[in-house]
């Protein structure tokens, strides 16, 4: 569904992206992790055609789309920030794709409807983004990414700012949703268990370079992504915990 071809972007004399490669087939999630500042977010804006000055070449479901702007290339991208349009309720919000590719308003209506019960959001159709919580909103961003059946679905840190009971919930329903809906994702985080929990493939990146494991044991085996030292911490403190 995704293939990235020598992409590479310098923003003066200072490299952000080295030469990408990567390809994913359809309906799985590559989990990016990586710290600020890595490249991750430019790596997104580029597939999205929101950052349109590099170099390389992005295909999506076969085709090439550089030359296409963000709305023609069948990719969707989600902040941290959930943007809801403020002045449209919940079932409004969500249907919004749906109302704009002129979609018959019995089709919606049902669309909506299903799409309100998988998120979870039941009674809750009626009510202003500024009566959401954080967590409400989230799902309601998701909702009206799901609902068009994008090609590509790019999260960009999208639980970054929710509690840490509220990002669990997120994760499953991310899980849940996108196993059910066939949506091909890039997921990218900084969060070493986000990247595991929601990942069919892994990569990490580090100095505008991304790193493809060949499966998730390569991910926890190798040194760099943290996880053989998270997993030492929780012995160490167990054992202590134990000896207590």
């Amino acid at each position: 569904m995704i293939q990235v071809n020598d992409l590479s972007i310098s923003f003066g004399d200072e490299p952000v992206l080295r030469e990408i490669n990567f390809s994913l087939e359809e309906n799985k999630t590559l989990s990016v992790l990586g710290k600020s500042g890595c490249g991750k977010t430019t790596l997104l804006k580029s597939i999205a055609g929101i950052q349109t000055k590099y170099s390389g070449a992005v295909e999506i479901d076969g085709e090439q789309v550089d030359h296409l702007r963000p709305q023609e290339r069948g990719v969707v991208y989600l902040y941290q920030e959930p943007l809801l349009f403020p002045h449209l309720n919940v079932e409004q919000n969500i249907g919004f794709g749906l109302k704009i590719r002129k979609t018959d308003p019995a089709v919606i209506r049902q669309k909506v409807d299903k799409m309100i019960q998988q998120l979870h959001l039941e009674g809750q159709e009626k009510k202003m983004p500024d009566q959401l919580s954080g967590g409400q909103k989230q799902r309601v961003a998701f909702g009206r990414a799901f609902i068009i059946h994008p090609k590509v679905l790019l999260l960009d840190e999208p639980f970054g700012s929710l509690d840490s009971d509220t990002r669990k919930e997120m994760q499953n329903l991310f899980i849940e949703i996108s196993n059910t809906e066939k949506i091909t994702t890039i997921f990218v985080t900084h969060d070493l268990k986000e990247a595991l929990l929601t990942g069919d493939f892994f990569g990490m990146m580090h100095n505008g370079k991304l790193n493809i494991f060949e499966n998730r044991d390569a991910f926890i085996n190798n040194a760099d992504t943290g996880v053989k030292e998270e997993l030492k911490f929780w012995t160490n403190l167990t054992n202590k915990h134990v000896k207590q």
